[in-house]
């Protein structure tokens, strides 16, 4: 499905959409102007949009979009009272990118429909806020910066500690060569909540009325409803989410690759770890419905620098031990001359840190990162983005890399050590971590069991394909549901 500048110009029919495009839609916005954006996908991280660019001077809030009709019309009544306003609804996207008066999208949906809902909007001459990962498989991320750079949109991407100025000071005293050559960066998104533990098993059955079942769907593999699906944990499942590593594990990743120097892709991918959970009676031990892992350990090779990345679910609570095991989100260097820490820098063979080393920080204008992106949106500067849609796309990808070696792997009994655990002792401790997290939070002794072992893969990161491997390149993409295609060409 290719929809032309000509096509919308000439006001056609877009292929498939079954909708009409009267042209882009942009507005050249003076500095007074009130920009007027729509969010779509309201039920959990939409609610953050809606409040975020509602405090926002010079910023209207003037449609809400949501495939569920019971929480389109609860947010909305919601809205029109806080704000006193009427709010325009949608339930299906593509009637609300007709809407001219529009300028901006916000997109919180769930991850299958991120980048086919970035590039709709840009081709209909909309800006785009893109929650993360701004794709859910490697090839259409690239088409999202595609989409950006033609129709010459601003697309900021969700992962908002590019707008910490803690964190860019982190990287650039990295870059300023103070403590060595960066050995490690690593990062871990282990945290408590929704379907880290176990979702269950639930029945197939029709989907309410109040849900439009089929757009939800939007570019995945038709299939039945269950209730694991909608409304968080979809995550769990490779049609529709991209596992903790893909979640809340974006933004650390997104850290750990902004870390590395001249870091855009890794040359090589390994990933190992299993789906562990609460025993459900009636069910195989330690299974349940969903299908990514909850304990996972990613290694990336960057030409030098390592990218070591820790997930664990089974954290946050009291576990099989009588222990609780502490969340652990964060990211930490290792360089040749110590570790960055929290902030500080430890010397090595030290545990007394020390203040980091003084460095220029430049960031975009706008404090916090709906600010940013509104900023970005009036100068129609590229460069003011904190997040552009070129480092969210990259950074998406290294998730999805890792994810490909994981399950492209096999069974291999629990006392197995891949080399890759030697490369340094951050990797070894990791995955030793989740070994003694799993026993004492569910009982479960990995040793005396199996585990998934994904094979190392070499990857090119200048073609974005793997080297000689038809399966794993066959995993980059994936076939799309008619009439909600991510198109080859934007």
């Amino acid at each position: 499905m290719h929809i032309t500048r000509r096509q919308f110009v000439k006001g056609s029919v877009a292929a498939g959409l079954g909708l009409v495009y009267a042209g882009p839609s942009t507005r050249v916005l003076g500095a007074n102007d009130q920009i007027r954006i729509a969010v779509v996908g309201i039920n959990g991280r939409g609610g953050s949009h809606i409040s975020g660019f509602g405090g926002i001077q010079g910023v209207r809030v003037a449609a809400l979009c949501d495939v569920d009709r019971k929480v389109l019309d609860s947010k909305a009544a919601a809205f029109e009272k806080k704000y006193n306003q009427k709010i325009q609804t949608y339930v299906d996207i593509r009637k609300l990118l007709e809407n001219k008066d529009i300028d901006a999208i916000s997109i919180a949906t769930p991850n299958h429909w991120h980048s086919l809902a970035t590039i709709w909007a840009c081709q209909a001459g909309k800006d785009v806020y893109v929650e993360k990962p701004c794709s859910h498989e490697v090839v259409e991320g690239h088409r999202c910066l595609d989409a950006a750079r033609k129709y010459k949109r601003i697309v900021q991407h969700g992962t908002q500690s590019r707008s910490s100025r803690s964190w860019a000071r982190q990287v650039a005293a990295i870059a300023s060569g103070k403590y060595g050559k960066l050995l490690v960066s690593k990062g871990a998104a282990s945290k408590d909540g929704s379907g880290r533990w176990s979702i269950g098993f639930k029945p197939i059955k029709e989907p309410p009325e109040n849900l439009d079942y089929d757009i939800w769907l939007g570019p995945a593999p038709q299939q039945p409803y269950h209730e694991n699906l909608v409304h968080y944990n979809w995550h769990w499942f490779w049609d529709f989410g991209n596992g903790e590593i893909g979640n809340q594990g974006v933004h650390q990743m997104d850290i750990a690759r902004w870390a590395i120097p001249g870091g855009t892709l890794p040359q090589s991918v390994i990933s190992l770890g299993g789906r562990w959970v609460n025993s459900t009676e009636g069910h195989p031990p330690y299974t349940d419905q969903a299908q990514t892992p909850n304990c996972q350990l990613t290694i990336m090779d960057f030409g030098g620098p390592l990218l070591v990345f820790e997930v664990i679910g089974l954290v946050g609570r009291v576990g099989a031990d009588g222990k609780k095991y502490p969340n652990n989100v964060g990211n930490e260097f290792y360089l040749e001359a110590g570790a960055i820490k929290g902030g500080k820098f430890y010397p090595k063979g030290s545990d007394q840190p020390e203040p980091l080393v003084d460095v220029e920080v430049k960031m975009g204008p706008g404090g916090e990162h709906f600010e940013n992106f509104i900023e970005a949106v009036r100068s129609r500067k590229v460069e003011d983005l904190n997040a552009d849609i070129a480092e969210g796309y990259l950074s998406a990808a290294c998730c999805h890399l890792g994810n490909i070696s994981y399950r492209l792997g096999q069974q291999v009994a629990g006392t197995t050590k891949p080399d890759v655990l030697g490369k340094h002792e951050e990797t070894a401790k990791s995955w030793d971590k989740v070994l003694e997290t799993v026993k004492g939070a569910i009982g479960l002794d990995v040793s005396k069991g199996t585990y998934q072992l994904g094979p190392m893969l070499t990857f090119n990161p200048e073609r974005e394909r793997f080297v000689r491997n038809k399966e794993a390149n066959t995993l980059l993409t994936r076939p799309y549901r008619k009439p909600f295609i991510v198109p080859r060409e934007v």
